[in-house]
């Protein structure tokens, strides 16, 4: 029994003996070089990840971001004999200029880094040459197998391992734990929505627009599409210009004009002030305090004027006429339940306005937002407060990522106000300026938005556009809210720009979900 104890521990010393000398071995022979530079203090930039940084898929299970062996050749310039020549080779293999390399290699750096993410050719050939002083190695790093495809939905990780912009910041500490994230995005509606960015940069020349797609009664985000965009496996050649990094649905604010004005219906309904066939007569245009309010393209629209034409026509006088019929304080109180003054709660870097130019209460500052201008929403408000139209009036917080949502809601509006409101957004789809969005066998409820644009750095308008979009469908029993944005689009109205963007990717959803219609 003795002698069979014995024989256990030594065998067990053998095998932890072995087991530490094929542990050694390995980081002698094979991963010396790595080892080595980090002894020369490199420490921060390629040590080895403790854990893997969880992973993020779409809804269908498509990746948008993994993890992925990367290799990268370096120097310690003090170990190269030749430099010049040494510099010479290494630019032909990659592809990379002589004066280029030469500065990295020059001084008597303890490391210098040449270039990362190699192909397997150039790491052949390095290999191949075993030139002094000169090593490859690899690391584990983010890769983004979409490229440029919500790519502003997905931020990126930096050098130190930091998640940053969108969903790689917002999760940092989740991700760093190894927990994967699945995504709401279905990946066929964000390519879709992408791709039509990119054609209106062709046929309209807009210099930036975003397309969100959301369920109405829960908030989920089905697509969420911004142009311009990036690829976040070369984040650093785009570092010249970080706007381009952030969300500008979450991130940018801008004055939404009459997509406005269903709220300043909504609040007028809710208080029982107007009805959808309530009339006023449009004067051409308002006073108030020095400031001249006048419809678009100074129209005037005679005889009697219903609630509903106020929104098919989208006549301002009407929206200020609809807002006069409550207290400024209840018209306030409105906009800031729709959640205007505050975030809506996205898992995703955000950010809001006070508005506090209008929290004065000064009378044209309420007039002019009542029809959508003086007033600073970002686009991932105002597809919150349509949800809460086409939901029966619960205001919800929008959100990405499945695994980690906790539905959240407050009720703001009568099922019969948005029921009224819902009729009347119907009718500018059918009757009004939005034509372009009908898709036959379906009621579609809508409301378009053209804002001229504040001057930068001065008082006053530029002649600059936003052009928005807003709608849901099928409009009684809604499914899907489209938001369609475009920053200065070369066309005069959203009517001609973000509906019929609207339009192609309505249909194409319906399609896809295989959504029944409403008539025949």
């Amino acid at each position: 029994m003795k002698n069979l104890r014995e024989n256990l521990v030594f065998s067990f010393i053998l095998i932890f003996a072995l087991g530490l000398i094929s542990r050694l071995f390995f980081l002698q022979i094979f991963k010396g070089n790595y080892y080595r530079a980090l002894s020369f203090g490199i420490h921060n930039t390629f040590a080895e990840n403790v854990e893997r940084r969880g992973e993020i898929f779409f809804s269908g299970g498509e990746p948008l971001a993994l993890n992925r062996e990367y290799f990268f050749v370096f120097a310690i310039p003090k170990k190269i004999r030749e430099k010049e020549e040494t510099a010479k080779i290494l630019s032909e293999i990659l592809n990379l200029s002589k004066e280029e390399i030469l500065e990295k290699i020059g001084e008597d750096k303890n490391f210098s880094l040449i270039k990362e993410k190699l192909s397997e050719e150039e790491i052949e050939k390095i290999k191949k040459l075993n030139l002094p002083g000169i090593y490859v190695e690899s690391k584990i790093g983010r890769y983004y197998p979409q490229k440029n495809l919500a790519s502003n939905i997905v931020g990126f990780v930096d050098a130190e391992g930091n998640g940053r912009y969108g969903l790689e910041e917002y999760y940092d500490e989740i991700l760093r734990k190894g927990e994967n994230l699945i995504l709401t995005i279905d990946y066929r509606v964000q390519y879709q929505a992408e791709k039509l960015l990119e054609k209106a940069k062709e046929n309209l020349d807009i210099e930036g627009g975003q397309i969100i797609v959301a369920e109405p009664d829960s908030g989920k985000i089905i697509a969420f599409a911004n142009f311009p965009n990036f690829d976040p496996n070369s984040y650093k050649e785009f570092a010249k210009n970080l706007e381009i990094f952030k969300n500008p649905g979450t991130q940018n604010l801008f004055e939404p004009g009459s997509v406005f004005k269903p709220i300043t219906m909504a609040a007028a309904l809710e208080e029982g002030k107007i009805t959808p066939k309530t009339t006023y007569r449009d004067p051409g245009e308002i006073r108030i305090d020095g400031w001249v309010i006048r419809n678009y393209d100074n129209r005037v629209y005679p005889g009697e004027i219903t609630m509903t034409e106020v929104l098919e026509k989208s006549i301002n006088t009407g929206a200020v006429f609809a807002k006069n019929q409550i207290e400024n304080s209840t018209f306030l109180n409105y906009i800031q339940n729709f959640g205007f003054f505050e975030k809506t709660g996205i898992d995703l870097p955000e950010v809001f306005s006070e508005n506090k130019e209008l929290k004065s209460k000064r009378e044209v500052n309420l007039a002019t937002a009542s029809f959508g201008q003086g007033i600073a929403v970002t686009p991932i408000q105002l597809v919150r407060a349509y949800c809460a139209i086409a939901n029966g009036g619960k205001l919800v917080n929008p959100y990405l990522v499945e695994n980690f949502h906790k539905g959240n809601s407050r009720k703001i509006l009568s099922q019969k106000t948005t029921s009224q409101l819902t009729s009347m957004l119907v009718s500018v789809v059918e009757n009004g300026f939005a034509k372009r969005a009908k898709i036959p066998g379906y009621f579609i409820a809508g409301k378009t938005g053209t804002a001229l644009q504040p001057k930068v750095g001065e008082k006053g308008y530029s002649e600059k556009t936003w052009q928005t979009f807003v709608g849901y469908f099928p409009a009684y029993n809604p499914k899907i809210i489209i938001l369609v944005k475009l920053d200065n689009p070369k066309t005069k109205t959203a009517e001609y720009s973000a509906v019929p963007i609207f339009h192609d990717l309505a249909d194409y959803i319906i399609r896809v979900y295989q959504i029944p219609p409403d008539y025949e």
